[in-house]
């Protein structure tokens, strides 16, 4: 991948990034992004939020440990009946 990449203004001030950039890094449509100007200097970073962030590491960390979505499911159902009783 190229270091300098190109974008052009478009109407109402839209810049659209590459596909290869968008795929490369995985942006999906209304990803949210921080600029800041240093002097003129852009810097762009995605603004991911911390709670998708940490649901990912949830996940992957259930995922290694051999839970299912399903084990998952009935172990709450299992909890919500305790607190119904």
């Amino acid at each position: 991948m190229r270091d300098t990449i190109v974008l052009r203004m478009g109407q109402r001030g839209v810049m659209t990034f590459p596909k290869s950039l968008r795929e490369n890094y995985d942006f999906k449509l209304g990803e949210q992004f921080t600029m800041l100007d240093i002097g003129g200097v852009f810097v762009l970073t995605p603004t991911r939020s911390q709670i998708d962030d940490l649901a990912g590491q949830i996940t992957q960390s259930l995922v290694e440990q051999g839970e299912t979505l399903e084990d998952m499911l009935v172990a709450l159902r299992e909890e919500r009946e305790q607190y119904d009783a």
